[in-house]
């Protein structure tokens, strides 16, 4: 959660923004980018769209720095702006489905991932990690949007309750609902993996 001398600083770097000092995003960016492709990575479960995702973010920012409201903070109109642009792209996914490499190709029914050259053998000190962490994505993953985008702003960048509300549009009551709800679901699915 940014500082009060962090959000002092964003104000300061806003301001200088809508006066046309251009180089003050390259500021907000250095603070901010890192948090942002988190956030997205864990709403969209994908790093290459995370990353144009975030750069898209602080398109928008300079785009609508005149709407920015000082008064308000400056980390929630940031991730507002970037859970708008995921929704979106969710959207557009779902309307537009990619083509697994698993489906059957046209050469004998193999799959298109037989045919791609193996990336090589996985490390085997951190396997065990590595597989704790694939299911814990794949279980958040998993989450109806609305709780995934609440679990993600409280858990991973560490918003309150209030704060995620503006983002989501939503009250503080039903973020606490839908983290409820999201912890029980996750705990259900991390369970059933274990006892596999």
């Amino acid at each position: 959660m940014p500082t009060t001398e962090q959000e002092a600083q964003d104000r300061a770097d806003m301001a200088r923004l809508v006066a046309g000092h251009e180089a003050s995003l390259n500021d907000l960016m250095d603070r901010h980018a890192a948090s942002v492709f988190r956030f997205l990575v864990g709403l969209l479960a994908n790093e290459d769209d995370a990353l144009d995702l975030a750069q898209e973010t602080f398109v928008r920012v300079y785009r609508a720095r005149e709407r920015y409201l000082p008064e308000k903070r400056f980390t929630t109109w940031l991730y507002t702006i970037a859970a708008n642009l995921a929704r979106n792209h969710l959207r557009w996914r779902a309307r537009h489905p990619a083509i697994s490499l698993d489906a059957p190709g046209s050469e004998g029914g193999t799959g298109w991932a037989d045919r791609l050259p193996a990336a090589g053998e996985a490390p085997d000190g951190a396997l065990e990690h590595q597989e704790r962490v694939a299911a814990v994505r794949a279980a958040v993953r998993q989450l109806p949007d609305d709780l995934r985008e609440a679990l993600v702003l409280c858990e991973w960048e560490d918003l309150t309750m209030a704060e995620a509300a503006e983002v989501l549009r939503t009250t503080p009551k039903a973020v606490d609902s839908r983290l409820y709800r999201a912890r029980q679901q996750l705990r259900g699915k991390l369970q059933s993996r274990v006892e596999r």
